[in-house]
């Protein structure tokens, strides 16, 4: 545990990474956003998916996180699986703060009717249907599930090398687009969005988290051919 404790203090020794550089960049996003809702002369609530930007930014600290603090790691006698789980936690508390920064954003906008131009950020209504406690679970599902895209993908990189990458991309691409020819050709969108439209965001969140779990257990095993 202690050398687990080494391995999350390694990676918030720069503390931009995973504080400063997402509250400034969800804080441009809210700035902006209010913006163009003010210049936007109706009186109906005008949502926007400028909150999403920070979200995004955790994909690239999932490579960075591989990329760059591994091979210091190893300089410093780190085993493999420690960096491994100390870098997992370290997603698991940089996620939770982001949703709870989130959930703050929610809050703001519903006391100030939307910054008083009745424009929200945070308090998109589909994502709120389930309450706080499921739009916090949307939140930090998305940018789990983004870090570990990111750092799976470095992992593998660092693995195999750019060709292996390149494969396993247009093979999920390919994947994707055969799901969607079978949807198309035998008529299935209306019961596709049928059923998204049961789950809810909660429901997908909750098969997210099922796809962290997935892409955790590929990452680790790709991570044991890691090479500094």
């Amino acid at each position: 545990m202690r050398r687990t404790l080494n391995v999350i203090r390694l990676q918030l020794i720069n503390r931009q990474t995973f504080i400063w550089v997402p509250l400034i960049i969800l804080g441009s996003a809210v700035v902006i956003s209010v913006l163009i809702y003010a210049m936007i002369p109706v009186d109906t609530p005008k949502y926007g998916g400028g909150g999403q930007a920070p979200l995004w930014y955790f994909f690239a600290i999932g490579m960075g996180a591989m990329t760059y603090t591994f091979p210091f790691s190893q300089a410093m006698s780190i085993t493999r699986r420690d960096f491994f789980v100390g870098t997992l936690i370290t997603a698991v508390l940089g996620s939770a703060f982001l949703g709870i920064i989130f959930l703050i954003g929610g809050g703001i906008e519903t006391l100030t009717d939307g910054y008083g131009v009745n424009g929200y950020v945070f308090y998109l209504p589909w994502l709120w249907e389930a309450g706080p406690l499921g739009a916090f679970t949307v939140y930090f599902t998305l940018a789990l599930l983004l870090f570990l895209i990111g750092f799976t993908g470095a992992t593998i990189y660092k693995s195999w090398g750019p060709t292996v990458l390149t494969v396993v991309g247009v093979g999920l691409a390919l994947v994707l687009l055969g799901l969607v020819f079978l949807a198309t050709r035998l008529e299935l969108w209306l019961q596709v969005w049928q059923g998204i439209g049961d789950l809810g965001a909660l429901g997908l969140a909750l098969w997210g988290l099922v796809g962290a779990a997935v892409l955790s257990i590929v990452s680790f095993l790709a991570f044991r051919r890691v090479t500094p």
